[in-house]
Parts: structure tokens; sequence; C-alpha cells
């Protein structure tokens, strides 16, 4: 059981860690100076919404979002919300291929060499269907979070920064709320797919508390980081390059690597969610559905990567706080226990 949880720990975190998370962008569109306390409700708001929307679809053994979708936000908005979460899951996917773009360019190769490499990669990863992302997750995010908090920390160290040094004043705490709810459509989308796979309530609780830590403590960390160049910020695609320029190229390298594939995880992530709620359409394999997808995307990453994310995440972070208050209150106007 413990196992199954860690499992589906990886795949919230994958969804999570994409493109603009592992690059730092998304972070500091958010967060920034004053953000401790910001990031300690989200950790918390995250576990809850993760725990809500897990046991939801193990209920209703789901295998696309929709099911989920219908029950946290009501008969009535589900066809709204349908439409929201099908664009959203594109819109976000469109980031990762523009993401993958922008790291290719860090490394002087053509950006569409970055975006036609990851669109491939994501038709073939569906030939064997879920279980080949839920096997990517289970090996590539322990090493990327693991190489992630390593630079982080020997950043820390390396420039004596304090972690705890700016927490009397936390007027940025009301951010919380709007970048746990960014994250929550992808969430609905990609749980909801795995409804039927869920076993135990104990995988839940191993899932939903264990990803919400983990992503407290890794952007706490991260956040304080960034906060050191800010200024350096302005001038970096992906913010991450402005902490690992201080370092030697091999850990570069290994850094970018990894942040691709968070990146291709998290757009992965997106495919699955579409695909499958597709599939309740048109009876095809899942690649099949996969390719049409990703055909259709590519056009649109000409807009690039950190123009995405500026226009895109705060305007679904401000749109989906109505689905992270029925989340939170869920167990309230729920007329049948949760558990």
């Amino acid at each position: 059981m413990l196992s199954s949880g860690f499992k589906w720990m990886f795949l919230i975190i994958g969804t999570t860690i994409g493109a603009g998370y592992a690059s730092g962008r998304e972070l500091w569109q958010f967060f920034g100076l004053e953000s401790g306390l910001a990031i300690a409700i989200f950790s918390i708001l995250f576990s809850v919404s993760c725990v809500v929307i897990m046991k939801v679809g193990y209920q209703k053994k789901s295998t696309d979002y929709l099911p989920v979708l219908e029950v946290i936000v009501g008969k009535k908005l589900t066809k709204l919300y349908d439409v929201m979460v099908f664009v959203y899951l594109f819109t976000t996917t469109v980031v990762m291929l523009a993401g993958s773009g922008a790291t290719g360019q860090a490394f002087y190769f053509s950006y569409w060499w970055g975006v036609g490499f990851i669109a491939v990669l994501l038709v073939l990863l569906f030939v064997r269907g879920v279980n080949s992302l839920l096997t990517i997750n289970q090996f590539i995010l322990p090493i990327l979070l693991v190489g992630l908090l390593s630079v982080l920390v020997l950043f820390t160290f390396d420039h004596k920064l304090a972690l705890f040094s700016n927490l009397k004043h936390q007027e940025n705490w009301k951010a919380a709320f709007p970048f746990t709810a960014l994250n929550i459509l992808p969430l609905i989308a990609v749980l909801g797919a795995i409804g039927n796979k869920i076993q135990s309530q104990k995988e839940i609780l191993v899932a939903g508390i264990g990803s919400g830590l983990t992503l407290g403590i890794v952007s706490y960390i991260y956040n304080n980081s960034l906060i050191q160049i800010a200024e350096e910020i302005l001038v970096y695609e992906i913010p991450l390059f402005a902490i690992l320029k201080h370092y030697n190229f091999g850990v570069l390298v290994f850094m970018s690597i990894m942040l691709w594939f968070a990146i291709f995880t998290t757009a992965a992530s997106g495919i699955l969610g579409l695909t499958t709620r597709i599939q309740s359409y048109w009876k095809s394999p899942l690649w099949v559905i996969a390719l049409c997808c990703v055909t259709v995307m590519v056009p649109f990453t000409i807009f690039g990567f950190s123009t995405l994310i500026s226009y895109i995440y705060p305007i679904y972070g401000v749109l989906n706080l109505y689905v992270l208050m029925r989340l939170i209150l869920y167990p309230l106007w729920n007329n049948k226990n949760i558990a």
C-alpha cells in the first residue's frame, strides 16, 4: 500500500513540477518577498485538495476527469468547467512544449528542435498507455527532486543565505490561494483518470500529504534562493539558469536534463488528461489521440515560454478559486461521508 501511495505521489508531483515550476518562473510569478506563510498555506491546501480529488475518484472508480469534476463543482457547472479543464490542459501543455524549446536554446539548439523532440516522445509514450507514464515518474521524479534540492541547498550555503530571516512580515500570504488554485485543474484531470486504479484510503493519504509536504519544502527553499537573484531574473527566460551559472558545466547539464524531464512529465500528464477525456467520445488508441493533440499544439508555441506563463497562469489561478473553495469545504457541503 505504501509503495502505491508513493506511485501516486510522484504522479502528483510530476504533474505539478513542470516548466513553470522547475524553472522558477511560476514561483516567482506568485511568490517572492514575504511569502513564507503563503507557501505554508499552499502546502496545506494542496494536500487537502489532492486527498479530496483522489477520494472522489476512488469512490467513482473513474477513468477520466468528468465524474470527479461533476462531484466537485456540481452538475450545473460541470459543462463549463469541463471546457475550462480541457482548454487549461491544452494551453499548459503548450507551455511545456515551449519550455522544451527554451531549454534547447540554452544549449544553442534550435527552439523548434526542442519542441519537436518532446512532441515525438509524448506520442511514443502513450503507445503503452498510462503505465508508461507511471513508470517514468517513479524513476525520474526522485532524481529530479534530489538534484533540484541539492543545487538549491548548495546555493544557500555558498551564498550564506538565511532560510528564516524574513518571516516577520508576511503580506503576500494571499498568493497561496491563486497559486494552489492554478494547480488544481490538472490534478483533477490526471487523478480523475486513475481513480479506478487506487486500491485503498491509505494510498490516498500517503500521496496527498507526501506531495503537499514535499512541494512546500522545495518551494520555500527555491523561493528563498530566487529572492537573492531578483535583478538577474529579469534577463533570464528560465530563472533556474541564473542560479546554475554559479556552478560548473556538469551541474548545468545535469540540471538542464532534469528540467527537461520535469517539463516532459507535466506535458505527459496534460496529454493523459486530454486523451482520456477525448477517448470517452472517440474510441481510438491513446497514442493516436495524443498525436492529434500534439500536432494542433505545436503552432501555438510561437508565443514563447515566459510570455505564455505570464498571461495564462495568473488568469487560471483566479478562475480556479471556486474549485479550490469547493475542495476545501467538501466535507461540509457533501451529503455523503467522504470516507
